[in-house]
């Protein structure tokens, strides 16, 4: 009787499971503009290593010698292991200078972008996002 309620509650519970909205993912085209990147230097503050896709954040500094957080987006955590990008890569440069190229949000979010390559603290650059730019394959893609 037991093993039939356990049996009944855990099928309950999975159907409630699936029935949960999962968020879409998108195509870099459809958020970020390839035509509107740009580099920048800044502290980096923190990050968060998490499916689908890493984030970090960058203190930059403007002329006028004002400071606005950026937030940047990478390609999926898989993505950067096979390219050689490890979370300790990012543990490691908290609080210290890098130089991030990024393509702009299209949807007119400030300060928000997605990473192309990020040259950290110690000179390495690594490869943490799309080659919109055609930097690194002579063609540009279109989707993560």
């Amino acid at each position: 009787m037991q093993r039939t309620l356990a049996g009944i509650l855990a099928g309950a519970i999975g159907l409630f499971a699936a029935a949960i909205p999962a968020p879409a993912h998108h195509s870099f085209a459809a958020e970020f503009d390839a035509n509107k990147c740009m580099d920048l230097t800044g502290t980096f503050t923190s990050f968060e290593w998490q499916n689908p896709h890493g984030y970090f954040h960058l203190d930059v500094k403007d002329p006028s010698g004002n400071v606005t957080t950026w937030t940047f987006e990478t390609v999926s955590l898989p993505t950067l292991k096979r390219s050689g990008t490890q979370r300790k890569d990012f543990a490691d440069n908290v609080g210290k200078t890098v130089t991030v190229r990024a393509c702009l949000a299209k949807n007119g979010v400030k300060n928000r972008a997605a990473a192309e390559t990020i040259k950290l603290s110690d000179g390495q650059v690594h490869r943490i996002g799309q080659d919109v730019e055609g930097k690194f394959s002579g063609n540009a893609k279109e989707g993560y």
